[in-house]
């Protein structure tokens, strides 16, 4: 019966996973409110239909009344924030509240399937994360004065990366993060928001020559600080954010063609001065070298999505527990494992969905460093999903890099919680405005409107 059960589970899963995938992009050649409302509506429909059948197989296969119970809590979690983060903010961008819950329920999914004891600390720290993020939105339409203060965001998040090198603890050759009393975080993920903040300002009060330098004097700090650390994939991440940053800010291809040469000349050096980096890449130019050893995590990864297919083995059919650190970094070897390869893709589409909305957000702004905030929160995002899915399906070298609200880790979790409320309170800012609600007449044809929509894409 259970098998039955899970054959059939995995087909409808991936039915259910294409159909919300379509109305994630659906919903952007809609116009009216009252349309995109139904598209995100059916959104929620898929989910919960995805959670009950997976909920259901775990119940077949553990039979364990504690894991159902724990379950049934998720479903419950998911439905208050969907219904409370609506009720408070009734301007709240739907597609992304859906998106955020998508995500964190494949995650729920996948972590009581691996490790129910990490699930449950991880549903700790999601609604304590979440319960916070509701707070967020709310701030960024009152504190008008999150411009004014750019060295506060430099300064501080300079000296926080550097009690990191300084008295850190060390993780897979890197020093990543900081104990305080019985608790570990991770600060990186929270100034990649400070430094966002920090870069926006400064372009937002000034674009000239002299601004250019100091910013990128700070930008550097940032960087080298995690180079020391060996925090080499946030150091990319905090690289890449500045450098499109400035570009969009000034509209200088000069700083971008230079900043690419210099980010290959950094790559070179980094690879020459540190051994583990060394280690990463011979892993990912030949896995199968050294099978046993340096190599064992990216082949066993590829050995699980290419098992897998493109329909999954259907959940506990596979072996996620051979991943070393399946539950962080290759989480989406496991996904793609047991839910299958079309399944993985539409996560990596979701992914994409949410990246459009802020790109699509940031160039509606009309206030400067609400602008630069959201296109610059939007490339941090994309940057970490492609870093770590590059790094799982071997297109790039692994960086340790989680998957945002998917992986398990708190600090990623909080951090992405609050990236996407920061969204959420510019949105609504932008959905105030006079400009962003359809003319009640003169307005043109749907058919225009919707071209007209895309085209801002």
């Amino acid at each position: 019966m259970a098998n039955v059960v899970t054959q059939l589970a995995r087909y409808m899963m991936i039915l259910l996973i294409l159909l919300y995938t379509y109305y994630n992009f659906r919903y952007f050649s809609l116009y009216w409110q009252e349309d995109r409302s139904y598209v995100c509506g059916n959104q929620v429909k898929c989910m919960f239909l995805i959670l009950i059948l997976a909920d259901t197989v775990i119940w077949l296969r553990t039979e364990d009344v504690l894991t159902l119970a724990f379950c049934l809590v998720q479903m419950a979690f998911l439905a208050g924030y969907l219904a409370a983060s609506m009720a408070i903010y009734p301007g709240i961008s739907r597609i992304l509240l859906n998106n955020i819950c998508m995500l964190m329920a494949v995650s729920f999914i996948m972590l009581t399937r691996i490790s129910s004891e990490r699930a449950m600390r991880q549903f700790v720290i999601v609604l304590a994360s979440a319960v916070l993020s509701l707070l967020i939105p709310a701030l960024i339409g009152r504190v008008w004065q999150l411009a004014e203060i750019p060295w506060v965001y430099g300064i501080g998040g300079i000296l926080l990366l550097a009690a990191v090198a300084v008295v850190g603890q060390a993780a897979f050759g890197a020093q990543l993060s900081l104990r305080i009393g019985g608790f570990s975080f991770q600060p990186s993920e929270f100034v990649k928001l400070s430094f966002v903040f920090f870069v926006a300002a400064m372009f937002y009060r000034a674009k000239d020559f002299r601004t250019i330098v100091r910013s990128a004097v700070a930008a550097a700090l940032h960087v080298l600080v995690l180079v020391a650390s060996k925090d080499l994939g946030s150091a990319l991440i905090f690289f890449t954010a500045y450098l499109l940053m400035l570009f969009v800010a000034v509209n200088g291809w000069q700083y971008l063609i230079a900043g690419i040469a210099a980010g290959c000349l950094a790559a070179v050096l980094a690879y020459h001065l540190f051994h583990h980096v060394q280690i990463r890449v011979e892993a990912w130019q030949n896995p199968f070298a050294d099978i046993s050893g340096n190599g064992y995590q990216i082949a066993q990864g590829l050995f699980a999505i290419g098992t897998g297919g493109w329909f999954g083995m259907g959940l506990y059919q596979g072996m996620p527990e051979k991943i070393p650190v399946v539950t962080k970094d290759f989480i989406f070897a496991a996904i793609s494992e047991e839910f299958g390869g079309i399944f993985g893709i539409c996560i990596i589409l979701i992914c994409l969905g949410c990246f459009l909305q802020f790109m699509r957000l940031a160039r509606r702004m009309e206030a400067g460093f609400y602008r630069l905030v959201a296109f610059g929160l939007g490339v941090i995002y994309i940057v970490q999903v492609f870093l770590t899915i590059g790094g799982v399906t071997k297109f790039i070298p692994s960086t340790g890099v989680t998957l945002p609200f998917v992986s398990y880790g708190g600090s990623s979790v909080l951090s992405s919680f609050l990236m996407f409320a920061v969204i959420q309170g510019i949105y609504i800012l932008k959905a105030d405005d006079d400009d962003w609600k359809p003319e009640p007449a003169g307005a043109g044809t749907q058919q225009e409107m919707e071209e007209s929509d895309i085209e801002d894409l």
